[in-house]
């Protein structure tokens, strides 16, 4: 099955996609937001689905270290409700508390300038939450 992780912020969106066996999970790009224009994201994302022949949306949840949920939690959860009804199909959430730190431990000597790193942080937490999803779905 083919799955597209999507790490969403009020600002960027990290997107991430894994293939058809499920073995090998990819960065796909970032989206910026424009928040006078909150329907064109949602038109970008059902075009990569189309293109990328998704079954399945896995939208990463920030939680608190404690399990509770700020305002950024309750945002995507409502984000993502909007996204079903939008793609006509259910939309999963997953625990991403502590993805964009791993992103940015990837990228802490990679050699980017700050502006690159920035450009691939967000698609590195994308990946970090399919890879984490994925893991869970096989432990069953």
């Amino acid at each position: 099955m083919r799955y597209l992780a999507v790490d969403y912020g009020f600002r960027r969106v990290g997107l991430a996609i894994c293939d058809g066996s499920e073995t090998f999970v990819s960065p796909v790009c970032q989206l910026t937001v424009e928040a006078s224009r909150p329907g064109q994201l949602l038109g970008e994302l059902g075009k990569l689905i189309r293109e990328h022949e998704v079954e399945q949306v896995v939208v990463g949840l920030p939680l608190n270290m404690d399990g509770t949920e700020g305002d950024q939690a309750k945002a995507t959860r409502e984000f993502a409700r909007k996204l079903g009804e939008f793609l006509g199909m259910e939309v999963a959430l997953q625990d991403e508390r502590l993805s964009s730190s791993a992103a940015d431990e990837m990228l802490q000597e990679s050699g980017f300038s700050r502006q690159q790193k920035k450009e691939r942080r967000d698609m590195l937490a994308a990946c970090d939450i399919l890879r984490d999803y994925l893991d869970q779905r096989r432990m069953g």
